[in-house]
């Protein structure tokens, strides 16, 4: 019989040495994917203890290989910039037996980060000054791991931006149609087969040697930056599972997708979600202060394809599940995915009216 949560938390502490007795451990944060608890000692010092998702990531020894030896390096990277490194980026404690992370009698995997105090994580852009700070602090993480050997990562979740794939798997769903659903998203099907092509803009620009692969964040959300409490300023990215092999207009698309706008991601209401070129100049500004030359010539064009690519694939993610009959996004109501959609497409026709305009800022800035 499986364990009780509470006799799981009550295991995993067992496998640590802490520094003082362990006074609490409660759930802590606001993620969706893994269980997080705050480990608080008796003399106020606290960690961070989560169980990892296995079922979203299958592999937590090669996911913990990639996190331990890329924060080892950033702590490096730190150090010779005289940075603080116990604030700069996350901090795995090893279990007693020093091993990255604990293999539970249930088959969970739990791990343990020290805890970076007087920082806050923001939910959303509250205004522009903290959409720049993000950019700056992604930015300035693809400066850190430039000359990072990314092909040596492990792929946490395979073919994760691959676009191209994504494509094909969509046309997949409109075929086995298991739901019984592609009859009324006729539009939203044209939507995607019109920017098929679109798809494999980047990955063959990656095939032929034009981009370089880069170790990449691939989850680039405002609330996986610890913002330093008084300065406001960026300090230490987080959540690193999903860092693996990839290309940095990716991490900087992402980001525009989900910052680059004042809608929520299931907007019903259409003339409510629009792209905001004025956000996009200030994401592009800090992120391209931080990076530097460490992007090449053309990695910088392609900026805007990485926003316009990862908002169209996020938008296809959503409508391939809701043509499967919604199994892997978590959704409130039947049309949940299909809103969802809606508000990813508008952004991008959004992104192809604003074109020419996000080029002449990216080169501005660049």
């Amino acid at each position: 019989m499986l364990k009780k949560t509470e006799e799981m938390v009550a295991e995993a502490l067992a496998a640590w040495n802490w520094p003082d007795k362990v006074k609490s451990c409660e759930r802590y944060g606001e993620g969706h994917i893994n269980d997080t608890f705050c480990a608080v000692m008796e003399n106020g010092t606290r960690f961070i203890l989560q169980r990892i998702n296995t079922n979203t990531f299958t592999d937590p020894e090669g996911l913990m290989d990639n996190i331990c030896r890329v924060t080892a390096y950033l702590r490096k990277q730190i150090i010779a910039a005289g940075g603080n490194p116990e604030r700069e980026t996350m901090n795995v404690v090893p279990t007693t037996d020093g091993k990255s992370y604990y293999a539970d009698t249930n088959g969970g995997a739990w791990r343990v980060y020290t805890f970076v105090e007087d920082t806050v994580c923001l939910q959303r852009v509250e205004n522009p000054a903290d959409f720049y700070e993000s950019a700056y602090a992604f930015g300035n993480f693809q400066k850190q791991l430039a000359d990072y050997p990314a092909a040596t990562l492990h792929e946490a979740i395979a073919r994760f931006h691959d676009t191209a794939n994504r494509y094909q798997n969509f046309e997949k769903a409109v075929a086995a149609d298991a739901a019984g659903r592609a009859v009324g998203v006729t539009k939203e099907i044209a939507f995607v087969r019109a920017r098929k092509e679109d798809c494999s803009r980047m990955v063959n620009w990656l095939a032929e040697g034009k981009l370089p692969l880069r170790v990449t964040h691939n989850d680039t959300k405002l609330n996986n930056i610890l913002m330093d409490k008084t300065t406001r300023k960026g300090i230490c990215i987080i959540d690193l599972d999903t860092v693996m092999p990839g290309l940095a207009a990716n991490d900087y698309g992402d980001s525009i997708r989900f910052g680059a706008n004042d809608c929520k991601e299931d907007e019903k209401d259409l003339t409510k979600v629009n792209f905001s070129l004025s956000l996009f100049e200030t994401y592009t500004e800090g992120f391209l202060k931080a990076a530097g030359d460490a992007l090449t010539d053309f990695e910088k064009e392609t900026l805007p394809w990485g926003a316009r690519l990862m908002t169209l694939e996020c938008g296809i993610r959503f409508l391939t599940d809701y043509l499967d009959g919604d199994h892997y996004f978590r959704t409130a109501y039947p049309e949940h995915n299909l809103d969802r959609c809606h508000t990813q497409f508008k952004l991008v026709e959004d992104m192809e009216r604003d074109w020419d305009k996000m080029a002449v800022i990216v080169k501005k800035y660049s």
